[in-house]
């Protein structure tokens, strides 16, 4: 039997990505490149509140593992049942952590998770907003205390971490409403689990936690509408930390089982393609995904990507 190719698509986070900047709506595809190949996803292609896109052959990796696992730094070893420690902000009040307890019993009970929690000793105090260039970022004031606190989840056996931080509620967002403009949250967002992946060397993903947990009444684009029909979203996390890979020097899956990378048409400035290349690994990029980037294959002056129109082309171009 032939072996499955092995594959990356990767949506980065925070950048409008008109295929994968909104509420799991790159799941689509990557379930359907997943019939066909293994498949290592960042969790802004899968995330989708109360659901998950994630299928049994993703690999669950955030942004700066995944940078390493491009750099040759680490290496993939698959896991089905990790152990989920959940870092819960001290500064969410209690009527909104009694919902986020419910929601991580509802996970343990159906999924079968297994799924700890502690509370942070201080408020972590996050800012989310977007630059003038149109890229989502923030500032974390104290993010030393959500390392403490993973580190006590760590003690307890967890072996990833979910970060639920308090975010201000923001109700003024019409743009993510009708499907277009910048995930406004995901850039601090990415902040944070990139943190906890460097300096715990664990798959790591946030959720953020608003005040107001009622849930939306209004229509809005399929694109976003995952994210208003649920006060928390953190069952995708915790699905797709669940199965994420843990990470070695040593043993697993490397850049030399890597066949291909697929990336949105014109956020190319990253390491996993300048790695991917240099490591003569084919690069995809998909005209039909831009984003509020302008890093094309032809501003790199990098001949070797290879530029389809759309995913479906990509698909059936890779089964050939």
């Amino acid at each position: 039997m032939e072996k499955r190719k092995l594959g990356a698509f990767i949506v980065p986070t925070g950048i409008g990505a008109s295929v994968g900047g909104y509420a799991g709506d790159a799941s689509g595809w990557a379930r359907k490149f997943a019939k066909h190949f293994d498949l290592i996803v960042n969790p802004n292609v899968v995330n989708a509140g109360g659901f998950s896109g994630i299928t049994q052959n993703m690999l669950y990796v955030e942004g700066y593992s995944l940078d390493e696992f491009f750099r040759g730094n680490l290496n993939l070893v698959p896991s089905s049942e990790n152990k989920v420690g959940i870092v819960f902000d001290k500064g969410i009040s209690q009527d909104v952590l009694n919902i986020h307890i419910n929601t991580l019993n509802a996970v343990k009970t159906v999924y079968g998770i297994d799924v700890i929690y502690e509370i942070t000793d201080e408020n972590v105090g996050v800012d989310f907003y977007v630059e003038n260039c149109g890229i989502s970022t923030g500032c974390v004031k104290n993010i030393k205390t959500i390392l403490h606190t993973a580190k006590k989840l760590q003690n307890k056996g967890a072996n990833a971490i979910a970060i639920v931080c308090k975010f201000k509620d923001d109700d003024e967002n019409e743009d993510y409403d009708n499907g277009l403009g910048v995930d406004p949250i995901g850039g601090v967002e990415a902040i944070i689990s990139h943190y906890i992946s460097k300096e715990m060397k664990l798959p790591a993903a946030h959720a953020p936690a608003f005040e107001n947990y009622s849930v939306s009444t209004k229509i809005v684009s399929p694109k976003s509408a995952s994210e208003y029909i649920t006060p928390t979203f953190l069952p995708c996390i915790l699905l797709g930390l669940s199965q994420a890979p843990q990470f070695s020097t040593s043993c697993g899956i490397s850049t030399d089982n890597l066949d291909f990378l697929i990336m949105p048409y014109d956020a190319l400035g990253s390491i996993p393609v300048f790695e991917a290349l240099k490591r003569n690994i084919k690069v995809f990029a998909v005209k039909e995904n831009k984003t509020v980037l302008d890093v094309t294959k032809e501003k790199l002056h990098l001949d070797d990507i290879i530029i389809v129109e759309n995913y479906k082309e990509c698909l059936e171009r890779l089964k050939q």
